[in-house]
Parts: C-alpha cells; structure tokens; sequence
C-alpha cells in the first residue's frame, strides 16, 4: 500500500504538531511540515492536509487570503483537510462562516458532546461522547458556513467539531500534550503548573482521543489510494 503523504501548514511556531507528529506516522503515513512563517502557501500538497493553530485571529496574517483560495480549492477537489484550533477557523472563514474575536473562550480539559451526525463520521469512528480534550483558543466559530454540519459542541461554544465536504474542523487540539498545554498557558499569563496537573489527570481519555483522530485520518487518505 502506497504511504499517503500529509502536508502540515504550521501557522506559530508555538504550535507543532506535537504528538500528531508520532501518532501520524505510527499510522502509516508520512508528514511535511510547512512553516507559514518562512513559507508560502504551498500550491501542491500530498494526500491530506492539517491546518495547525497560531495565537493570532484568522484574519491577521498575512497568507490569510491566499490560504482561504487554498482551502476552498482543496476542499473541492476533494482533498481531505482536517483544521485545528485556528486551523477550523480559517476553513470555516474561506467558506463564509462567521467569527468572534476575544471572547471569553475556554483553556483546559472541556467535555465535548458529538451530535448525531458524528455517529457516521470516519474521524471520529471508534470514540464514545463525551470527549476530553485540550482547548486553548479566545476566537469562537459563531456560525458554520453554508452546507457545512455539525459534529461535536461544547456547553460554552456550540461549534466544537463540523464537517465541510471533504474537510473537517475541530476548535479543540487533539493533538496538545499536558506540557505544551502548561506552555501556552504560561505564555498567555496564566498558571502553568495548574494546567499541567490538569491535563495530566485525564491524559488516558485526552491521548486515546487524539491518537484515535489521528489514525482516523490516515485511514482516510490509505482508503482514498
């Protein structure tokens, strides 16, 4: 069977791929990073494609429109996308969603609900609502784009997990450790110390959820080959 190969658009080199990295090869897939900070937007890709998150609103960068033409072209052509964080963010604006900057937002281990529709989903084949997972993020999808649905919500946001033709965002990070979630933290002022005792009380639920994600979408692009 063919590797499929991922392309990795990494908005801030504050936020890798962390344990995706591991989880997406163990799978049997092959990784390329692109560092949107010293890179363009690529014009070809691989198989699939994760769009990271960034500590900046989704539409302050400077690659923004030319990631929105992206998005829209490789979401029509059938490309598999699967955007994180900001990464939903930005598939949600390219296809006239709507956001909310500097809201409240949520930072820590939140219970996610997955919606009916979530029950036939490849991504999320194999888990069992409600999710753990790590969120860090003050920008909130408000509204999806046309033709898009929705997967997963939050008691706070209701817009947690969607689907958008071949394309599926989540607003939380599956793919953050208790480390990385302690650093971002810290770096936005708050306790680091606290968040990693945290994350790590419910590291098990957290990590199972991300490999499982992770493995999903490789299962994805090999069934695509």
């Amino acid at each position: 069977m063919t590797t499929p190969r991922i392309t990795v658009l990494q908005p801030d080199p504050a936020a890798s791929l962390d344990r995706f990295t591991d989880w997406l090869t163990e799978a049997g897939a092959a990784v390329d990073v692109v560092d949107l900070t010293a890179t363009d937007v690529p014009e070809t890709v691989g198989d699939g494609v994760i769009v990271l998150g960034g500590i900046n609103d989704a539409r302050s960068y400077p690659w923004v429109g030319d990631l929105h033409a992206a998005l829209r072209d490789w979401v029509s052509a059938g490309i598999p996308v699967l955007g994180i964080c900001l990464g939903a963010q930005l598939l949600a604006d390219a296809h006239d969603g709507d956001l909310d900057f500097g809201l409240e937002g949520e930072e820590g281990a939140v219970e996610v609900e997955l919606m009916e529709a979530a029950a036939p989903e490849p991504v999320f084949v194999g888990l069992e609502s409600p999710l753990v997972v790590p969120e860090h993020h003050h920008d909130v999808i408000t509204a999806l784009p046309p033709g898009a649905e929705l997967l997963a919500a939050s008691k706070r946001y209701e817009v947690q997990a969607f689907r958008l033709g071949s394309a599926v965002g989540v607003q939380f990070h599956p793919e953050a450790s208790p480390e990385t979630m302690a650093t971002w933290t810290t770096q936005s002022g708050g306790d680091g110390d606290a968040m990693l005792a945290e994350m790590q009380d419910v590291d098990d639920r957290v990590s199972e959820t991300g490999r499982r994600i992770a493995r999903n979408f490789v299962t994805i692009l090999m069934e695509r080959h």
